[in-house]
């Protein structure tokens, strides 16, 4: 064999190694907003188990505010279905409407100093707060995830693996100006 067919064999093999090193990151990115789009899920879920505890405590002492604590349990329904679909879009509308009625769950909450004193209701609104602090730093991390993914996939070289394998970009959760903001049970209660 000739030194330039070394050559050749030398830089197919390089070209090879590249494009195995590309696809294997491009497949960990990817990877990456599943998990974390999966860690989103879990604390989702068990806000989603709290929040019935919640309205059910706040039942017994606001018995003229149904249509707030309905307001909660839409909002709880749709999260849960947007989550399930995995739509980004309408999870994050979800959440802005959640995010709304608990504040106004916990305002109206305000009026009722036998509700503030219960301390099944103290050790809900202790356990969404933390569970709100954790989606919100999970979102970051999900988004950061997402915007890494969608910024490779768009780079030359890597926009050649990835549109020849089909990566796609990823949807970030966004929320609006209104849900930007975290529910802070404990300063409404402060």
């Amino acid at each position: 064999m000739e030194i330039g067919s070394f050559v050749v064999l030398g830089v197919l093999a390089a070209a090879l190694i590249y494009g195995i090193i590309i696809y294997n990151s491009l497949v960990s990115l990817k990877h990456g907003i599943v998990k974390a789009w999966a860690n989103i899920d879990v604390l989702l879920k068990q806000r989603h188990d709290e929040l019935p505890k919640l309205v059910d405590t706040c039942k017994r002492y606001m018995r003229h505010e149904q249509d707030t604590l309905e307001q909660v349990m839409r909002a709880r329904a749709a999260v849960s279905a947007a989550g399930a679909k995995g739509d980004m879009a309408a999870l994050g509308s979800a959440e802005n409407q959640l995010r709304l009625g608990l504040g106004s769950l916990f305002a109206l909450a305000e009026a009722y100093p036998e509700l503030k004193a219960n301390e099944t209701f103290r050790h809900l609104q202790e356990r969404i707060t933390g569970l709100e602090e954790s989606i919100a730093h999970r979102r970051e991390f999900y988004n950061e995830s997402v915007n890494l993914n969608n910024v490779r996939i768009d780079q030359f070289p890597d926009l050649i693996l990835a549109r020849m394998f089909g990566f796609s970009p990823g949807e970030p959760l966004e929320f609006s100006s209104q849900g930007v903001s975290d529910v802070n049970v404990g300063r409404l209660f402060g």
